[in-house]
């Protein structure tokens, strides 16, 4: 892949990582092979307004979480604790939206931005904060899960709409700013944090679904008990 000279390529992942789990790590490294990014940074979730019952974990649990389970992947990462500190302050909500836009001012008007996200959060992008604006600062990149496909029949039909028209190469998503899609159907993970809180509630070890440093830092830091 040739990128246009002096672009860069800056692949997002954000997520709340209550706790961070092996599908993360599998969506981030699905896109770093796809896209050979610059950078892949990683974003944790300061409020997230579609989270109900709230998070977990503490916003430096989770923090320390990403940094180790990138680091036994050998992954080198950006840890982005903006929206950490932007609601730390504000206390409102966080929207993804708000942040693209922080991040499009910090990167440039040049630089390739990519969001991923997995199939089950296309299927409810239609309800996101002015979602349609999202691709005025990043491309959107999803990867499908066990149980969900690519399908544009399975989508909301202004979702359809929106992506029919915006599909693009790894190459196009790689040399272009923004406004772009790109569909991976090959990532076969399906894990659930909720899942995850679930049994280690219980006592349980889910030890295939989540980083073996990451269950460690759960155990000593006593993390998701009743």
């Amino acid at each position: 892949m040739r990128p246009q000279p002096g672009r860069r390529c800056v692949v997002v992942l954000g997520g709340s990582f209550d706790p961070i789990h092996q599908g993360h790590i599998a969506l981030a490294a699905c896109f770093s092979r796809l896209l050979e990014p610059d950078e892949l940074r990683i974003l944790p979730a300061g409020n997230p307004w579609q989270k109900t019952q709230g998070l977990k974990a503490s916003a430096q649990d989770r923090v320390e979480m990403v940094r180790l389970a990138f680091a036994a992947a050998n992954m080198p990462v950006v840890i982005d604790e903006q929206e950490i500190r932007r609601t730390s302050v504000s206390g409102e909500a966080s929207y993804t939206l708000d942040t693209l836009r922080l991040l499009r001012d910090e990167l440039g008007p040049d630089s390739s931005i990519a969001f991923l996200m997995g199939a089950d959060q296309l299927l409810g992008l239609h309800t996101w904060h002015n979602w349609q604006k999202l691709f005025d600062y990043a491309h959107i990149c999803v990867a499908s899960r066990p149980g969900f496909t690519l399908n544009m029949t399975d989508l909301p039909l202004e979702v359809t709409t929106e992506f029919a028209q915006r599909i693009g190469t790894p190459e196009q998503i790689r040399n272009a700013a923004c406004g772009l899609t790109c569909l991976a159907s090959d990532l076969a993970v399906d894990i659930s944090a909720t899942e995850i809180r679930h049994a280690l509630q219980h006592g349980d070890q889910p030890n295939s679904l989540i980083p073996a440093v990451v269950l460690d830092y759960i155990q000593q830091h006593h993390l998701y008990k009743n």
